[in-house]
């Protein structure tokens, strides 16, 4: 269904009386931005002359190449700007979507940064007066600062990440709507690029950011440069505690907007969907920047952090144990630094043009030998006749560079392993460790293609959900929720066998300690997980492509388009939907290993300042038992309150819409407007407000168990009580979290692409009973994939890196 006569005049008494830019052909780069890039390069260099000769050298080339995404990643912001901004009309509803992204971002991150602060002054106020054993090289003062400082860095950083992302997917949706119209390829290529931006650049500042840490405590206080990844915890705990309140509130914002505005489009009135004459469109639209771009690079951004630093940990405790050397330790940082080149070469490897593309077609076809081509799945025709092969397909182009840079990340990780991995005692362990980097490699590969198999339209899960949808909502719901619950199996037992694998193979890389036992084993899943986030830019790239091409589609139609241009539209759209999926799986799956990681770091940070071992967690003893109970029920409640926030909120929004068309009958024929900005206030102050419980309970739990175990309890004789209790809270609620994260994002996406493809034209087309009940399945899955589920991801991460910022504060004494 399109916009009648009468709704196609619609928009311009709704909206045109804002003011908008003037399109700038060229762009130049302002003075304070040179001076910051100038300022930046100078500091880094200095802080590289900071550093210990056996490290300088490698310390530079990370620098240079993390500096080197930092301006790639201006540029693809720049190219992206300088294209058309499309009709006035195109213009005045990106304007409105933009005013209502910065009006919400500004105003949750003024609540994230009071709670940023206070909880920055709480740390502060632990470590200065937690006991410190006298073994240890750092006063309390200086752990605090040091904690405190890495903390409010990481906070900040991962703010940016998200915001940045924001801010280039609400400049650039107008231009691929733009695009659209002229060419369906160059529409591609802004959407990836302008999503390519926020990537390369939250890896490049958690790459810097981590560095001038680094540079700065080596510099300060003067200690081993193998001990300073432990004093740097803080700023993984940053990250994930802005993160978390990100998700959480985007999350509630885009899904309480998105479910009231289609039960009363698609269901109530049969409009259709981005309809300027929905109150609610608007809030819609503003919801798709704020939960899915802002939101997950701060998501992306925390993990990076957590991984690295935990690794770093691993690496540094190695070189102490094993006597290897300093590339142990700077492993982690050069993975990311790759990433950021594989990943570049990727994107422009999807851009259209002549350079490079004899090098990108060899490495095309040479990935078609290793990896299966997505895109042969695809060959479809569609409703007018029209038939789309590989070739023209968005998912081909955007899967062809994803194969490109796995297959580039490959070659470059055995060039990493044998120059930084090598140790003469051990000569072959740089190889048993490249195996372990190719497990990783190829954990996200399958994960990539176990949710692609479970969301897409063209495989039997989402076909089967559709036809579910002939006989009504209910049996739509039922087979939805099974497809979601059967799909947890094969990345549970994909991720376990990834874990294993990598650390046998670690074990056996010939690494022995002083005493003669194998410790390569946590370094190996260690570098399994770095081998899985290799590819990380460009995976974030796909993700930020998603919501971009869907205001893309909202303009389109709210500005009145030709069908054409919208069927455009609704082809990127769909893909989108596919590349957030799985991106969400990715996620899960990383999200995976970084918790093993912080989990073992936990433990030997509990070892290192007890002087006990601590290598079984019994949960025979009653108190540890109990706290894995509380862990797996705080998940649950955790998904409850995010998934009751979203309905809240939803209610409000359906209940403001009906009010307006009762009480103003002329929207619907274009003779009266819609009140937008009622239904943006209300779905701001509900994210803003529902954010706030689940959030502190989470950050609360671990100290919560830590502390109440550790003074109460029958095994008072019993040192490690609270941390025994904590590393059972940490594996229930992250075996439970990984699970039902994956049941929320693969049965949420399934859910959404059921309804997609009923709308293409199959089981009866947009407006029939097939598609109203796909949409009260859609209006399900909602909150599931895109609030619940992500903010999982979050959770599971910030659990463990409090544990291990508090891990020395749940011993009884220390040794001394």
């Amino acid at each position: 269904m399109r916009l009648t006569g009468d709704s196609k005049t619609l928009l311009p008494t709704i909206l045109r009386n804002r003011p908008h830019r003037k399109r700038r052909k060229q762009l130049s780069t302002p003075t304070n931005l040179r001076i910051f890039i100038g300022a930046l390069g100078c500091t880094l260099f200095f802080s590289c002359l900071a550093l210990p000769t056996e490290i300088r050298v490698a310390a530079f080339v990370l620098c240079t190449v993390a500096f080197g995404g930092f301006l790639f990643s201006l540029f693809l912001a720049k190219w992206v700007l300088m294209q058309e901004e499309g009709t006035e009309d195109m213009r005045v509803v990106s304007d409105a979507i933009r005013m209502g992204a910065d009006g919400f971002l500004r105003t949750q991150y003024g609540t994230i940064i009071q709670l940023t602060i206070f909880c920055m002054l709480l740390l502060f106020v632990i470590y200065l007066f937690r006991q410190v054993p006298e073994h240890s090289p750092v006063g309390s003062l200086s752990l605090a600062c040091t904690t405190a400082i890495s903390f409010f860095m990481g906070a900040i950083c991962s703010g940016t990440a998200g915001f940045v992302g924001m801010w280039v997917s609400v400049r650039s949706n107008v231009r691929v709507a733009s695009a659209a119209s002229k060419d369906c390829h160059l529409a591609i290529s802004i959407a990836l690029s302008a999503g390519a931006f926020s990537a390369i650049l939250v890896v490049s500042m958690c790459l810097l950011g981590i560095f001038i840490l680094f540079t700065s405590v080596s510099f300060i206080l003067k200690i081993p440069f193998y001990r300073i990844p432990m004093l740097l915890v803080g700023y993984g705990f940053g990250a994930s505690f802005v993160a978390l309140f990100a998700q959480l509130g985007g999350g509630i914002y885009t899904k309480a907007a998105d479910v009231g505005a289609d039960i009363i489009g698609k269901v109530e009135t049969s409009i259709p969907e981005d309809d300027p004459r929905n109150p609610a469109v608007i809030a819609d639209l503003v919801g798709d920047n704020v939960g899915d771009c802002a939101g997950r690079g701060s998501d992306l951004f925390e993990s990076i952090a957590a991984e690295i630093i935990s690794a770093m940990i691993i690496g540094g405790v190695l070189m102490e144990q094993a006597q290897v050397g300093a590339g142990y330790l700077l492993f982690p940082l050069s993975v990311h630094a790759m990433d950021l080149l594989v990943s570049s070469f990727g994107i422009l490897s999807v851009q259209r043009g002549d350079n490079w593309a004899y090098l990108v077609s060899i490495l095309s076809r040479l990935s078609c030998y290793f990896y299966r081509d997505f895109s042969s799945e695809h060959n479809e025709t569609f409703e007018n006749g029209n038939s789309q092969t590989s070739e023209n397909n968005p998912f081909a182009l955007l899967m062809k560079g994803y194969r490109i840079s796995a297959i580039i990340s490959g070659i470059l990780i055995i060039f990493l392993c044998r120059c930084l991995l090598y140790h003469e005692a051990a000569p072959h362990a740089c190889w048993y460790f490249c195996l372990c980097a190719f497990i990783g490699l190829g954990t996200g590969y399958i994960f990539i293609a176990i949710t692609h198999y479970y969301t897409d339209c063209s495989h039997s899960p989402v076909v089967y959900i559709a036809k579910s949808s002939m006989t009504g909502a209910g049996t739509n719901v039922i087979a939805g929720i099974s497809v979601g619950l059967q799909s947890t199996l094969l990345p549970a037992v994909t991720i376990t066998l990834a874990v294993l694998m990598s650390y046998r193979i670690g074990q056996a890389s010939g690494l022995y300690d002083s005493n003669g036992e194998p410790v390569g084993g946590l370094f190996g899943t260690a570098v399994a997980t770095m081998g899985m986030l290799s590819t990380a830019a460009y995976i974030l790239s796909m993700d930020v492509f998603g919501p971009i091409a869907d205001n893309a589609g909202g303009i389109v139609e709210m500005s009145a388009s030709t069908s054409d241009v919208r069927n455009i539209t609704d082809q990127l759209d769909a893909v989108g939907n596919t590349t957030k999926a799985i991106t969400k799986g990715y996620a899960v799956g990383t999200a995976a290993l970084a918790s093993f990681l912080l989990f073992t770091a936990f433990l030997d940070e509990v070892m290192e300042y007890s002087g006990l071992p601590l290598e079984i967690v019994d949960i025979a003893v009653p108190e540890v038992f109990f706290a894995g109970f509380i862990g797996a029920s705080l998940v649950f409640l955790f998904s409850g309150t995010t998934i009751r926030a979203v309905g809240s909120a939803a209610q409000d929004v359906v209940a403001e819409v009906r009010r307006q068309f009762t009480n103003f009958p002329g929207i619907m024929n274009g003779t009266q407007k819609p009140d937008y900005q009622a239904c943006v206030s209300i779905v701001t102050k509900a994210a803003l407000r529902e954010m706030l419980i689940p959030g502190t309970v989470t950050v609360l739990s671990p100290a919560f168990v830590g502390y109440l175990f550790k003074f109460v309890g029958t095994h008072e004789d019993d040192p490690l009580i609270g941390a025994k209790c904590v590393a059972s809270f940490l594996m229930f609620s992250t075996a439970t979290g990984l699970l039902l994260a994956l049941f929320f994002n693969t049965g949420g996406g399934a859910f959404d692409n059921a309804k997609k493809l009923i709308e293409r034209g199959f089981y009866g087309g947009k407006g029939s009973d097939t598609h109203k009940a796909a949409v009260t399945g859609d209006t399900l899955g909602d909150p599931f994939k895109d609030t619940a589920g992500p903010s999982l991801h979050v959770l599971i991460k910030l659990i463990s890196t409090i544990a291990l910022v508090l891990a020395p504060s749940f011993v009884k004494g220390g040794k001394t």
